[in-house]
């Protein structure tokens, strides 16, 4: 079925293409004619020279380009207009038999001359936008976001979803590159969930899912690469915001400073939250079985855990302008995120006497505490130069990020009715996660139409731990050193990186970006005798598109791409459910994805856009969780019973066959609908299991509805729906969630209250999780805390300003300007 599909898609693409290939093109770049930088989102509009009728339109992209195609042959006047510029006009512009395609080169904007004072800008780009690698979500103001951190925000991200656990997919695979203004940070190393929450929403400008990556990007990351792009406001002048949330179980608070003068901007900024405490109910039915089917033993585990997390992250940017074609840039964070769950767990454990049918059963409770925390330090600089020659661009950048994380846990275990604990462990894991990043790039126009770019890079990850373990002695009730769960951990990677890549049409009605990326990847591991030898991947990717009429768009895209696993292979055993023991795997192998998608885009007058796809993902040595059950399990001196060992493994290969389809559909000036809706179904060959096969289909689905009224008062709701879907081993579960808002803007809009409820009629969000084995049933409940209600208040201030071209023409200085 999805090979017909594909094939009736690819059908329709060519012969439309076909019959398009004699109508005309007009191209070209629009800039600003002080900076020479070019201009993101500028309108370019479009009209018959003789009647002024309107024919076409479009919004530049983020390097400023545009194409409007499918011109029948004429005249035609082309107009740009944005926000602070005077408008632009090109009359005459031909499209003939003999000349089908109109380059207007770069089109320099002017900037008007008047300064605005107070200003407020009720411009706003497209909330969603589709380019042909990636889709765009523009934070803005989306309302019931207030109060909210990084995860809520991804929610709203089409073709991304997010489970109860702060889990995140992007096209329903989780081996995601994340970035932070497009460069790694070694927060997101420990606990990528962890880390997210502890991004406020307000920080954030908007969030890139970049599906596609071309040759320039690095190869990690088999779903592709999400990029969280931070606020920083470029206007002149100095302004900046402040933004402060209360509620039932989150608390927030940032603060943005932006001063921009003559060529010099710097950022600062501050943000930190609390998630408060909160318990979550969880039990647990195991049952194991023997060879012929028989029931051998039981577990049952009830309980609750409280959940605590805080974190705060502060820094600077800087950016200066040596020049119009050159310019320096920087940037210092840090990051503190500790998280802290404590609970309390009854227990009673069965074995059944198979010649007797009796039952024999052992009841206790267990104490656990686990601990997490992370210090980071991120730093950048960059220098950028442009060349005379329009496109022509080297990049060098240097980015570094210094991490030190820390996991703890103890736990002991009393019988009923005791008092003395009979076993009990703890252990302390502290390290660090250095990571620097070199790289070079240089993009050179050819002509008007071959654009090539090519680029080298290092890469250099340091990882290391030192664990120390204890265990109870219970004859003489105090804890004595464990040297088997004792030792130190270390992991080195390089990776050398070059890469080349070309854009060009092709055959006159396609549009290419094609490129391939060479690693050298060099592995040291010091654990144990276990040797990773040196390996190098090719890295090709390739995007065919064509332009049609009316903004719509047509693309086949293709990548290879890489998930290296990193603090996956530190052996660390978490023993704080000695009954379902958790640990790492320096076995693992790299897993490697080939990923095709399909796809269709149109921009729709009004600012609304629809986007529907199909992708193929295949993925060999495919890492995921995998538990296995032991009768008997000896660690050390220690022996634990009846237990279950979960870890990461290389399963075997997965195919996952997908499609999408997202909207944002403007119903009326005040009424918008956005939609994206994801159905996959995966395939898996298991190894592990001779060779046992899952299919299963699971779909996603989230809407937003935003109504704005009268006297700037906004309201909004957003629900999603993730269904269950077969694991390798079991089923996953099923979610459901809802969230409602209004926000009212005061004071000229420079003020805005909001109050927002999240699943008000549920306190819990059910989670059902069961693994199906032939000799090993477990079903995991837990109901999640999801309700809250809370209240945000934020107020932007500041002037800015836009200069006239004498007066940017004399900030441009060899040297840092005084104030």
């Amino acid at each position: 079925m999805k090979t017909t599909l594909v094939a009736v898609f690819l059908y329709i693409f060519v012969i439309h293409a076909y019959g398009q290939q004699k109508l005309g093109t007009i191209k070209g770049k629009i800039a600003d004619s002080t900076t020479r930088l070019t201009l993101e989102y500028a309108n370019v509009t479009l009209l018959e020279a003789t009647t002024g009728k309107t024919v076409n339109g479009t919004l530049t992209n983020d390097k400023g380009a545009f194409v409007l195609a499918n011109l029948k042959p004429g005249l035609y006047t082309l107009k740009i207009d944005f926000l602070g510029y005077e408008l632009k006009s090109i009359a005459s512009i031909p499209i003939r038999n003999d000349k089908f395609t109109y380059d207007a080169g770069i089109i320099y904007l002017t900037p008007q001359s008047h300064a605005l004072t107070e200003v407020v800008v009720t411009a706003k780009a497209p909330i969603v936008r589709n380019k042909v690698d990636r889709v765009v979500y523009q934070v803005g103001n989306d309302v019931t976001l207030q109060g909210g951190v990084a995860t809520d925000v991804l929610k709203k991200v089409p073709q991304v979803t997010v489970d109860m656990d702060g889990n995140v997919e992007l096209q329903g695979n989780t081996g995601i590159r994340f970035l932070i203004n497009g460069k790694p940070s070694s927060m997101f190393g420990s606990s990528l969930s962890d880390a997210l929450a502890s991004i406020p929403a307000s920080q954030i400008k908007s969030v890139e899912a970049i599906t596609s990556p071309g040759a320039k990007y690095d190869a990690q990351g088999t779903a592709g690469i999400i990029n969280i792009i931070l606020k920083d406001n470029k206007m002149e002048g100095l302004n900046g915001n402040v933004s402060l949330s209360g509620g039932s179980k989150l608390e927030n608070g940032s603060i943005n400073l932006n001063l921009h003068h003559k060529n010099l901007g710097v950022n600062l900024f501050i943000s930190g939250n609390e998630q408060l405490r909160s318990a979550t109910p969880s039990s647990q039915t195991r049952t194991t079985y023997d060879s012929i089917g028989r029931p051998s033993t039981g577990l049952s585990q009830h309980g609750e855990a409280d959940l605590t997390r805080k974190a705060y992250k502060s820094g600077f940017g800087i950016n200066w302008d040596i020049s119009k074609t050159s310019s320096l840039s920087g940037g210092l964070s840090y990051d503190h995120l500790q998280k802290r769950l404590v609970g309390t767990t009854d227990q009673i454990q069965q074995i059944y006497d198979l010649a007797t049918g009796g039952i024999d059963s052992a009841s206790s409770y267990r104490q656990s505490d686990s601990r997490s925390n992370i210090h980071s330090v991120d730093w950048n600089i960059a220098y950028q130069k442009k060349f005379d020659q329009p496109g022509r661009q080297l990049d060098l950048t240097y980015d570094a990020s210094f991490g030190s994380p820390n996991t703890s846990y103890s736990q002991y275990q009393v019988y009923q009715g005791e008092v003395n604990p009979f076993s009990g462990t703890t252990s302390m894991n502290p390290g660090h996660d250095r990571q620097q990043n070199l790289s070079i790039d240089y993009v050179h126009p050819v002509n008007a139409e071959l654009t090539m770019e090519a680029g080298l890079k290092t890469s250099l990850q340091d990882l290391a731990n030192m664990v120390t373990a204890q265990r109870l002695d219970p004859e003489f009730d105090h804890y004595v050193s464990d040297p088997s769960q004792s030792y130190n951990f270390a992991y080195k990677m390089n990776i050398y990186a070059a890469y080349i890549s070309a854009s060009f049409p092709l055959f006159h009605y396609l549009n290419v970006i094609a490129g391939t990326r060479y690693e050298y990847t060099h592995v040291r591991l010091n654990y144990g005798n276990i040797v990773v030898p040196s390996y190098g991947n090719w890295v090709p990717s390739a995007i065919i598109s064509h332009q049609f009429s009316n903004n719509q768009l047509v693309k086949l895209a293709y990548t290879h791409r890489l998930e290296r696993p990193d603090n996956e292979l530190n052996p660390f055993l978490d023993l704080s459910d000695p009954y379902n023991i958790t640990t790492g795997n320096p076995l693992l192998k790299p897993e490697i994805s080939n990923n095709f998608e399909l796809g269709y885009s149109k921009d729709f007058t009004g600012g609304g856009n629809m986007y529907i796809a199909f992708t193929e993902r295949i993925n060999s040595n495919d890492i995921k969780t995998y538990t296995a059950y032991y009768p008997t399990y000896q660690i050390g001196d220690s022996v634990y019973h009846q237990v279950s060992i979960t870890n990461r493994r290389n399963i075997g290969t997965e195919y996952n066959t997908g499609m999408l389809i997202t909207s944002s559909v403007p119903i009326t000036k005040a009424l918008n609908i956005r939609e994206n809706l994801m159905i996959f179904n995966r395939h898996v060959v298991n190894q592990f299991d001779g060779g046992n096969k899952t299919d299963g289909i699971n779909y996603r689905l989230n809407m937003n509805v935003s109504y704005q009224f009268q006297n700037d008062l906004v309201a909004e709701a957003f629900g999603e729906y993730k269904s269950s879907f077969n694991s390798i081993q079991g089923k996953q579960p099923q979610s459901i969630s809802y969230t409602i808002a209004i926000k009212k803007q005061i004071l000229h809009k420079n003020v805005s209250l909001g109050i927002i409820a999240t699943n008000p009629f549920n306190k819990y969000v059910n989670q059902l999780t069961t693994i199906n084995t032939a000799r090993y049933i477990s079903s995991t409940f837990r109901q999640i805390p999801y309700r809250s209600f809370g209240i945000s208040l934020s107020y932007q201030f500041g002037k800015m300003m836009i200069k006239d071209d004498k007066e940017k023409e004399k900030s441009y200085l060899n040297s840092l300007p005084s104030f």
